[in-house]
C-alpha cells in the first residue's frame, strides 16, 4: 500500500521541511485494497482516544521532568514560539478540507512524538510509564494515519499532502529538549479537542 514506508519517512524525519510526502507508490491510488471496510468508525475513535488522553499526557511529561517544569509550566511551555500545523477548518469547513488538515496535522505530531521519545529515552530511561504513554500514542497517531491515507485516497484521489515538520531537538541542551517537548505537548493539548470537534461530523 506504501503506507509503511511513508511512516517510516516520518520517523527518519528530524529537519525542518516543506517537502512533498508520498503517501501511496505509483502514479495514483489503488483501486481496492487499500481501506478496511470500518475505517470511518476506527479513525473516529482514534481521535476520540488522542483527545481523551492529551492532558493525561501532558501532565505526565511535565512531572518527569522535574523543575522548573513542573512550577513553571505557563512560562516554559508557551508554545507560541513554536512551529505547529496551522488548524483553521471548522465543522462548516468541506469535508475534502478538512482531512487534509487533518492529516497535516497528525503527520507532525507523528514525527515530533518520535523526537521526543528519543530525548525522553535519553533523559528520562526509567520513566516507564511516561515512555509507555508516548510509545501508545505514537502507535494510534501511526494507525489514524494510515486511515486517514485511506480516506484522501478512496474519497478524492488525493496521494500527495505537502507536510511541513517541526525543528529537531538534536545537539540541544537537555533543558532545551526538554522545552521543546513540552511545548510540543502544549500546543497538542490545545489543537487535538478543535480536530476532534471539527472531524467528528465528516465521518
Amino acid at each position: 500500500t506504501g503506507v509503511v514506508p511513508f511512516v517510516a519517512l516520518l520517523l527518519l524525519q528530524r529537519r525542518p521541511v516543506a517537502g512533498r510526502a508520498l503517501l501511496v507508490t505509483g502514479s495514483g491510488c489503488p483501486s481496492h485494497g487499500l481501506c478496511r471496510s470500518n475505517v470511518q468508525e476506527q479513525t473516529r475513535r482514534q481521535v476520540a482516544v488522542l483527545n481523551a488522553t492529551a492532558q493525561e499526557l501532558f501532565s505526565l511529561y511535565l512531572k518527569c521532568q522535574g523543575e522548573p517544569f513542573s512550577s513553571e509550566s505557563d512560562k516554559l511551555c508557551n508554545p507560541a514560539g513554536i512551529f505547529f500545523p496551522a488548524f483553521r477548518v471548522n465543522r462548516t469547513s468541506e469535508r475534502k478540507e478538512v482531512m487534509v488538515a487533518m492529516y497535516k496535522l497528525f503527520a507532525f505530531l507523528n514525527a515530533s512524538l518520535g523526537n521526543i521519545t528519543r530525548d525522553q529515552e535519553e533523559l528520562n530511561p526509567m520513566a516507564k510509564e511516561l515512555l509507555e504513554r508516548l510509545h501508545n500514542t505514537t502507535k494510534t497517531t501511526r494507525g489514524l494515519i494510515s486511515n486517514l491515507t485511506c480516506l484522501l485516497c478512496k474519497n478524492y484521489n488525493i496521494f500527495q499532502v505537502d507536510v511541513r515538520y517541526g525543528d529537531s531537538s538534536k545537539g540541544k541542551s537537555a533543558f532545551k529538549k526538554k522545552q521543546q517537548g513540552c511545548q510540543v505537548l502544549r500546543k497538542y493539548v490545545q489543537v487535538i479537542g478543535q480536530a476532534a470537534r471539527v472531524l467528528l461530523p465528516h465521518l
